[in-house]
């Protein structure tokens, strides 16, 4: 497939797409021709983040609609049960059906007000770190998952068909083997994408009967907005092997490859490389290259 995908008529909610993975998704959803619902919570008419991260969902929507799909911003925190019944709401009577669901909602940022101040957490040990990381990261990440998956399968399961995807990170193998699940970071970063995984995996084992693809992606070393105001210097981009880093965007082509294949649900069950589906699927990069997976340790 080395096509871009052609998604013309299909339906999709992005949650966290204001920035970073979730923008990335929804843009390459639209440019494949999508109706893509931008849902996060910073708008035009809102509130910044704590650390003043650029980005919005109108932004965002815009782009989807430059690129050729129909982008919908709708302003909802992702962690609001109200205000995700009130989404999905939205597109049951919009829409005749809703055909992919992506995951990326991620509030770690709410817990520092700069990159430098969440940098110099991620070595502190759990005990000497505020305990409302817990809320901003088991929340705004694996509940925001929960909440968003079972509205989304409300109107996929009556369909039989549909695509639920979430973003993982911290996963790598070594030899075949899973790395120690609890070595990828800080504790509650790291429990909160163990949390996400076993989620997706409970999902999938769930849906199986109704023909519903979920699908765990783990992504590379993201050139995010965050990551692009942090890595300024040589010195800093040698250090985190920026030379091998990826546009979020690798990751929407991804998910833009799986919605257009119909075979996707096959892929259910087990966590999916960007790099390892860009071989199949036939997609690079944004500009161009194959990006293999990212190893941080070498």
């Amino acid at each position: 497939m080395s096509a871009t995908p052609s998604l013309n008529g299909k339906v999709a909610v992005v949650a966290g797409a204001s920035r970073g993975a979730g923008k990335g998704i929804a843009v390459a959803l639209g440019a494949a021709g999508a109706t893509v619902y931008v849902a996060g919570r910073t708008s035009i008419r809102g509130p910044r983040p704590a650390d003043a991260a650029p980005g919005t969902i109108e932004e965002t929507a815009d782009e989807i609609s430059r690129r050729g799909g129909t982008g919908i911003a709708v302003q909802v925190d992702c962690t609001d049960a109200e205000q995700v019944a009130r989404l999905f709401a939205r597109v049951a009577s919009e829409q005749p059906r809703l055909d992919v669901l992506a995951n990326a909602v991620w509030g770690a940022a709410d817990a520092a007000t700069s990159m430098d101040e969440w940098m110099a957490s991620w070595g502190t040990p759990f005990w000497d770190q505020p305990v409302t990381a817990w809320q901003h990261m088991m929340a705004a990440g694996p509940y925001a998952y929960f909440l968003m998956s079972a509205h989304a399968l409300r109107l996929m399961v009556p369909h039989k068909r549909g695509l639920i995807v979430g973003v993982t990170d911290g996963y790598v193998e070594a030899a075949g083997q899973p790395a120690d699940p609890m070595a990828g970071g800080p504790l509650v970063w790291t429990l909160a994408h163990q949390s996400i995984n076993l989620l997706m995996a409970g999902i999938r084992h769930e849906t199986s009967k109704h023909k519903i693809a979920v699908v765990t992606l783990m992504p590379g070393f993201m050139r995010t907005e965050r990551v692009m105001r942090m890595v300024t210097t040589e010195k800093l981009k040698k250090q985190f092997g920026f030379d091998k880093s990826e546009s979020t965007e690798y990751i929407g082509r991804a998910v833009a490859a799986l919605a257009a294949d119909p075979r996707a649900a096959a892929k259910s069950g087990r966590i999916q490389f960007v790099a390892d589906l860009a071989k199949e699927y036939g997609f690079t990069d944004a500009d161009g290259r194959y990006v293999p997976r990212f190893n941080p340790f070498g």
